[in-house]
């Protein structure tokens, strides 16, 4: 038996925005740690470490994230027998390995925009190599890191809506719940809509906030 679309299914809806938000703060965090090591080892004048980066970078940028996330759930547990991995970690995992990658080329675009006295400057003060990167390196990377470290951010919100293939119940997939419910699939997605707006449109005034906190800074 069918029912009206009423505010009631909103419900459903708004808990998948929040498991969406919560399954994206975690892969930006485990996916920023992958790509600041990655665009450490990208700059590094170690060979290998420039190696490991940009086959990392360029493989997993050269895969569609759908791909990324069928391996992990299908593929994976074939390849390693016993391994029984929830939607839940898989979700994560794919987004996080996702991600890494193209922070990591985010970080490694903002280590070599900055000017190359800093690093000098920081090598005739006797600096150790972490030492540079961390008071010296790193500050001045987070300066420009921000916008096109949220564009992606914004747009990694909009592609996790690829985890309801496996079943997760994301904001995409619990808007597919309510329309097969109510047969209203327009309001049903225009409610989904709506959430990722509300998701997007934060986090575009919080990137905002920062430059705006910064540029004070810098005055």
């Amino acid at each position: 038996m069918f029912e009206d679309f009423g505010w009631h299914h909103l419900v459903p809806i708004a808990k998948g925005a929040w498991f969406t938000v919560v399954l994206c703060f975690f892969s930006i965090i485990l996916g920023g740690v992958i790509g600041l090591l990655l665009g450490l080892g990208a700059t590094s004048d170690n060979r290998w470490a420039r190696w490991i980066s940009a086959i990392y970078i360029n493989l997993i940028r050269g895969i569609p994230l759908l791909i990324i996330i069928f391996f992990i759930y299908f593929a994976l547990p074939l390849l390693v027998p016993g391994m029984d991995l929830s939607k839940e970690v898989v979700a994560v995992i794919a987004l996080s390995v996702y991600a890494g990658a193209y922070m990591g080329e985010i970080v490694r675009g903002c280590i070599q925009s900055i000017h190359k006295g800093q690093f000098e400057a920081a090598d005739a003060l006797g600096m150790s190599y972490f030492q540079k990167y961390r008071y010296i390196i790193v500050p001045q990377a987070m300066k420009v890191i921000v916008p096109p470290g949220i564009g992606f951010i914004i747009a990694l919100v909009k592609d996790s809506s690829l985890v309801s293939t496996i079943g997760f119940i994301d904001l995409t997939k619990a808007g597919r719940v309510v329309s097969n419910l109510t047969v209203d699939p327009l309001k049903s997605f225009l409610a989904v809509a709506v959430f990722y707006f509300i998701i997007c449109y934060a986090l575009s005034r919080l990137a905002q906030y920062y430059e705006a906190k910064m540029a004070r800074t810098n005055t």
